[in-house]
């Protein structure tokens, strides 16, 4: 018999336990799969349309070939994976800061982890997004001053409300200054926010880059029996 709810696996990290559980869901009979920090919800595989939105409005963005981009936020994998199934990609790195989270993926506790992890695209970089952006060491060990096409960033719960207080400066005219010298001309920055667009973080893209759109991503809530919504920032620089 299939367990209503199972704890696949459970680490304690700098930023407190996190676990990844799958269970039954009541409303669909269908098999969900979760990620908690602590008593805190983090991401559901129940909602995901606007994870994988973020890469499809990011690389719609960009007309050029072959690209190579940049996911920060491994999380469920969505994100990632959504970028490996553009033929246009030629290399996938994707940063996360919590080493269980690769683990997970590396062991295929997640459905369709194996897609991600053996597309030879792939690069799993374990390390602080944040970090390696402020610091200068940017996202590949091998070439430190490496330009990408896209950083697609899926981390924090929106511009406004982090999960760590040092992930705050991203959202600054300086944090995203630094992310867009990363970009090569004509690059794409995207970000996903559980939140409505906020019209004050989309005035200080629009200092760093050419251009800036939020767009409402919505969404079927089978939890609710409505529909709820989240927002894609798409921001480029100039070609």
């Amino acid at each position: 018999m299939h367990p209503r709810l199972a704890e696949l696996a459970w680490a304690p990290t700098r930023i407190g336990e996190i676990s990844l559980r799958r269970r039954l869901e009541p409303t669909t009979n269908i098999e969900v799969y979760e990620v908690k920090l602590g008593d805190e919800y983090l991401m559901s595989s129940l909602f995901t349309v606007a994870e994988e939105e973020l890469t499809r409005l990011g690389l719609a963005a960009l007309p050029n070939a072959p690209l190579d981009v940049v996911v920060g936020g491994l999380g469920l994998g969505y994100t990632a994976r959504t970028a490996l199934a553009d033929d246009r990609v030629r290399s996938l790195i994707v940063v996360e800061a919590l080493a269980p989270v690769i683990d997970w993926h590396r062991r295929e506790l997640l459905p369709e982890a194996g897609t991600l992890t053996t597309d030879p695209r792939t690069t799993l970089l374990e390390g602080d997004f944040f970090a390696l952006l402020r610091d200068g060491s940017g996202f590949d060990p091998a070439d430190p001053g490496r330009l990408f096409d896209a950083i697609l960033v899926d981390i924090d719960h929106s511009p406004v409300n982090v999960l760590d207080p040092t992930h705050a400066d991203l959202y600054t005219a300086t944090g995203l200054g630094r992310l867009a010298d990363r970009l090569r001309p004509g690059g794409v920055f995207g970000l996903w926010s559980d939140d409505a667009p906020e019209e004050g973080f989309l005035a200080v893209l629009r200092q760093c880059f050419a251009t800036a759109a939020a767009h409402v991503v919505p969404f079927a809530n089978p939890l609710t029996g409505g529909t709820s919504a989240n927002t894609v920032y798409v921001a480029t620089t100039a070609g």
